[in-house]
């Protein structure tokens, strides 16, 4: 025989020919995992989100009428900073507010009004505790 026909032997597999089966069983199982994981989560019925115009949330923020500024009381809806302020001098005055409808005796909030505000306005408890502001005077029963 030539020396040029001499057949050349096969180069070494990158994976050995008994892991092959192995790892083409993971394969095979990591495909399936994904595809019922796929449609466990709607499929193909699923809506793409723009990333550049992502969906609203609604943003809703609600308020305790009794501690809230009237910077915060303004953002409310239906509410400007004046309404916001009466609102304070109200609670200034009279004390705190005992229940939400209590607003009504402020001027200028009627049951429209009301009605408006009352999704942002937190529920008002009969055990709600007392809180004393943070400085350093004594209070004026000596605790």
């Amino acid at each position: 025989m030539p020396p040029s026909e001499i057949p050349q032997p096969l180069p070494e597999p990158l994976i050995p020919s008994r892991s092959q089966p192995l790892i083409a069983g993971l394969l095979a199982f990591s495909l399936a995992l994904a595809a019922a994981w796929m449609l466990l989560a709607g499929g193909f019925s699923g809506a793409l989100v723009d990333h550049d115009a992502p969906p609203q949330a609604p943003a809703r923020f609600t308020v305790n009428i009794n501690t809230a500024t009237a910077v915060e009381l303004a953002q409310l809806p239906g509410l400007g900073p004046a309404l916001a302020q009466r609102i304070v001098d109200q609670r200034v005055e009279h004390g705190d507010f005992p229940a939400i409808e209590s607003l009504l005796e402020v001027p200028g909030i009627g049951a429209i009004t009301l009605s408006e505000l009352r999704p942002h306005l937190r529920p008002i408890g009969p055990d709600r505790p007392q809180v004393r502001p943070a400085d350093n005077t004594p209070s004026p029963r000596g605790e």
